[in-house]
């Protein structure tokens, strides 16, 4: 069986990218890593959400980029999934580190922007990787190249991944000139004599967002190395038991 990556923490039990849904997912021996995304607030505190918006995982509105860190938790994140979470609050990355400092999950933060939204962001995220002393558990990846290129020069040690949707030409390339060792592809687009090759050439690849059982199991059996992103983690949990 492949590698168990909380998708947003274990999302399906708990509202996405909280601290609810990320300490259901750390205290889960099977699940070997969880995916966060990142964004800065208004005062350049890296948070927890996924939307450019508040609107669809939180009871608030706007862009998160024009609230400051005090006001965005002054808003609920878990209310919309369900009300027993309704004092779930957007965490701070920090408050992420500090849990998982005592655990060996692995950690895929990615860091989400999109031309000049964030322009701070690869160093506030990068500082506290080194704050925390987490190079070695941490990894960043992104949809924008440019920034993973700037976490290498940043701190060489932490190691960065390109997310993809479908399969572009000069891959290879695209990863070299940005110092990325780690492909995290949306899963459609994999085959597994693509994933057996990029896995003997020395990348790692990260499958999302995988929540049907068969498909999890079918992607597992290319390879014991390949993550597997998934909302719902007990359903893969419960292939390997």
């Amino acid at each position: 069986m492949s590698y168990c990556m909380a998708h947003r923490g274990w999302s399906g039990r708990a509202p996405e990218n909280t601290m609810a849904a990320i300490k259901l997912a750390l205290a889960e021996p099977g699940i070997q890593a969880i995916e966060v995304d990142v964004q800065l607030s208004k005062d350049g505190i890296p948070v927890l959400i996924h939307d450019f918006t508040l609107d669809r995982t939180t009871n608030g509105s706007g862009l998160v980029k024009d609230h400051t860190f005090d006001q965005l938790r002054e808003w609920s994140a878990g209310s919309w999934f369900a009300e027993e979470f309704s004092n779930e609050q957007i965490p701070a990355l920090e408050e992420l580190f500090q849990a998982a400092s005592q655990h060996t999950c692995r950690l895929n933060v990615e860091l989400k922007t999109a031309g000049n939204l964030y322009p701070l962001l690869a160093e506030k995220v990068v500082e506290l990787v080194e704050a925390y002393e987490l190079a070695s558990q941490v990894c960043l990846t992104s949809f924008d190249h440019e920034i993973i290129k700037r976490v290498k020069e940043l701190q060489p040690s932490i190691k960065t991944g390109l997310i993809i949707t479908g399969k572009p030409v000069l891959l290879r390339e695209q990863l070299a000139k940005t110092g990325a060792t780690i492909l995290s592809m949306a899963y459609p687009y994999l085959t597994k004599d693509f994933v057996q090759m990029m896995l003997e050439e020395g990348f790692e690849i990260f499958a999302w967002t995988i929540d049907d059982e068969n498909e999890i199991e079918r992607i597992s059996e290319w390879h014991p190395n390949i993550y597997i992103c998934t909302n719902h983690p007990d359903r893969m949990l419960s292939l390997a038991r």
